[in-house]
This record gives C-alpha cells, structure tokens and sequence, in this order.
C-alpha cells in the first residue's frame, strides 16, 4: 500500500512539472531586451553543431569563446518586426515560434587587412503542425551577407558584431611588410667608350658650300 501512494504521488510530481513547463514555453513572447539564457521547447533539436573556430581564436590574449557576445539582427518578414539579439555562444532565444542559437562567433584581428565578422548560428522553426524544424544551421558574415543566406519565407537572421578583445603587443599585431634586400648594391657601371657621344663638328672643320 505504501508502495503504491509513493508511486501515486511520484506520477502527480511529474505530471504537475510538465504543466508548468508546458505552460512556460507556450507563453508567447515578451518584447523589450532579449534574453540571453538558453531556451529548448520541447521538441527542438538540441544538438548544438560544434565549430572548430581557428585564425584569431589561437592568438594568446583573445578572449575565449564562451566570453564573448554576439549581437544577431531578427527579422519577421510577415509583420515587420525587426529586433536585435545579444547572445554568448552555447546560448538561445525563444521568439514566439523561432528558436535562435549562437554556437559561435569571430572576428578578423584590427591589425588584419580584411575586416570579418561571422558568427555560426542555428534557428530552430515551429510550424503549422506544431512541430519544431531546423531550418538553418552555418555561418553568417556581417560584411558578405550573400556568402550565406538564411533561406525561410518568413523570417531572417543576420550577424551584426562579435565583442571580444586581441591582444595589443606581440609579433601577431605587427603587420607584415616587405623586407629590403641586406645586400650591397652593385656599383652603376662607367660608360663604355663606344656610349660616349661623337663630336658635333665646327663649323670651320665644315665641307665648303657648293652654292655660287
């Protein structure tokens, strides 16, 4: 008898849990500043891509992935709505029927020539069936938006910055220049005899005019 009202009471917890959860998530929601605190409905993939980000993130003194702070631009092409998101990587946020996750971002370094802000994001779309898809999933540059392009009728998503630091000394700051050549120049040659320029002759040493 015990046994069972332990059951009993067990499956009322889990039961009370899932509505209070379930009526969370189903929230619509709120506009003003976004969250940055990672938000799974159920039924979205939770599988975070994980992205091997190379160039400045093995420079010593830039600030690590998990520290930094990307601000993604929202768009929802059927009412217009236009909003900004500032997430860190490993994060997510819930917009009504749009998941939006940041996985990583970078930059190309101040001293760099090509100036390159991506961040690698993945959005997650409820649909009509109330069932979440990933719809996208990749890298988004700020400078070269049409390198990749989140494809979906409705809404839209794009990088705008990544925050993080470089260092500000160290061989990898400086830019890389020609080098000049540490060998002696060979002397210019002499004119030779025969480059040297012919005479002009006098007029007195002239031929005589055969004009009368």
């Amino acid at each position: 008898m015990i046994r069972w009202l332990a059951v009993a009471l067990g499956v009322a917890a889990l039961l009370a849990g899932g509505w209070f959860g379930w009526r969370a998530l189903d929230r619509p929601a709120a506009t003003g500043p976004v969250r940055t605190a990672q938000v799974v409905p159920e039924g979205v993939p939770d599988d975070i891509e994980t992205v091997a980000t190379g160039g400045p993130a093995t420079v010593p003194g830039t600030t690590p992935m998990a520290q930094r702070v990307a601000v993604l631009g929202f768009l929802n092409k059927r009412n217009g709505e236009a909003r900004e998101l500032t997430l860190k990587p490993g994060g997510a946020v819930r917009i009504g029927d749009v998941v939006v996750r940041l996985s990583a971002c970078d930059r190309t370094a101040p001293w760099e020539a090509d100036p390159l802000t991506g961040a690698f994001v993945q959005m997650d779309v409820r649909g009509a069936d109330r069932q979440w898809r990933r719809v996208f999933s990749g890298w988004l540059f700020k400078e070269r938006p049409s390198l990749n392009v989140v494809q979906h009728p409705v809404y839209d998503v794009w990088a705008k910055s990544c925050t993080m630091s470089f260092p500000t000394t160290g061989e990898e700051t400086e830019s890389v220049a020609p080098k000049r050549s540490s060998a002696r120049k060979s002397p210019t040659p002499a004119p030779s005899s025969a480059a040297k320029a012919v005479d002009t002759p006098s007029p007195d040493s002239a031929s005589p005019s055969n004009a009368t």
